[in-house]
């Protein structure tokens, strides 16, 4: 059956919130559970100290500033290789706003591998130790959903894709480009090539903000000495920041952007709320945006999902926090049932 799991990282204060003199309000516990102070409080105030604003949240678990990329891949990303491998499906997405370190858990650099490559290393490692009687091809497809429009990121010139349902419910975008891959260097220089086309924008909160969702599917064909194909995908999603307007000071353009990307965010909640009440609600609203189309088989049914919200624990960035702290407690309660 499937599983569900959310994870918190939180990442060290930057020079930037130290210079503006913001302070540490985001504490770990223990290894799932965190605190969040709300900044505005006054610790000598006895009266309102019965009614502290201090909330605490439980994950799967919780990764403090020091955690290192391979800690953080190790207990969120890594058996989701095993499941891929046995034929079913499973995606990880990294949620949060702006700056608190998405793209660096999910790409890395070069020193530190993010669990994008990881996975992929023990994807085709796993693929090398198989026994000879297993036949696996290996392709992968890397798109991007800007303001509502899908973009190839491996062919940027194919301009504005399309997105397609087939007769059994699977939602395909028409034309993509899908390259047969044969080990984890490759795909990373195929992913660098694609990030450089990525919609990166200057906002107040991250010089180099992402503006859009990208997406790695990664999809592994398995042929067995005389039983039918099997496939299962593997999905790597780096969503996009999930800051309110008033963080950036967007205007104009990238004011449409941040419309787009949170309603893309906020349709994907409402998927994540409807699963976790399954008993309450039978229908789920994945049309409500092209990111919740494409993630309708990685939501529902037998998949596997992982989620790693990221928060900064800066006292300046509370709000920002606390409304991702929020989403992230919703997505935890999803439970998938086999279908």
């Amino acid at each position: 059956s499937g599983s569900s799991q959310v994870a918190l990282r939180i990442r060290p204060m930057s020079s930037a919130e130290l210079a503006e003199g913001a302070r540490h309000i985001a504490h770990c516990v223990d290894q799932q559970v965190m605190v969040l102070q709300d900044p505005m409080e006054d610790s000598n105030d006895v009266l309102r100290a019965s009614r502290s604003r201090q909330k605490s949240y439980l994950f799967d678990v919780v990764f403090d500033s020091t955690a290192t990329q391979e800690t953080v891949y190790h207990a969120t990303t890594q058996s989701l290789v095993a499941v891929v491998t046995s034929g079913c499906n499973a995606t990880v997405f990294t949620y949060g706003p702006t700056g608190c370190g998405k793209t660096y858990t999910m790409l890395g650099t070069d020193g530190e591998l993010g669990i994008c490559a990881r996975a992929l290393a023990e994807l085709f490692q796993t693929i090398e130790d198989s026994s000879s009687d297993v036949e696996y091809e290996v392709s992968l497809s890397y798109l991007e959903i800007y303001n509502e429009m899908i973009r190839d990121l491996l062919s940027p010139s194919l301009g504005c894709l399309q997105l397609r349902e087939d007769a059994s419910g699977h939602v395909q975008v028409v034309g993509l480009t899908k390259v047969p891959a044969t080990n984890a260097n490759e795909v990373m220089q195929l992913l660098a090539r694609g990030n450089r086309q990525r919609m990166q924008e200057p906002t107040a909160a991250n010089c180099t903000s992402s503006r859009s969702h990208a997406m790695l599917q990664v999809t592994v064909r398995q042929r067995h000495q005389g039983r039918e194909l099997r496939y299962s995908c593997l999905c790597m999603i780096d969503l996009a920041g999930s800051e309110r307007a008033a963080q950036t000071q967007n205007r104009g353009q990238r004011m449409k952007e941040g419309a787009h990307i949170n309603r893309s965010l906020l349709a994907l909640g409402n998927c994540i709320k409807a699963l976790s009440q399954q008993a309450s609600s039978k229908y789920i609203n994945y049309r409500d945006s092209k990111l919740t189309r494409l993630l309708k088989d990685s939501l529902r049914g037998n998949s596997h999902t992982v989620m790693i919200a990221h928060i900064s624990p800066a006292s300046t960035a509370f709000e920002e926090s606390r409304s991702t702290l929020a989403y992230a407690q919703r997505a935890k309660s999803i439970r998938a049932t086999v279908e």
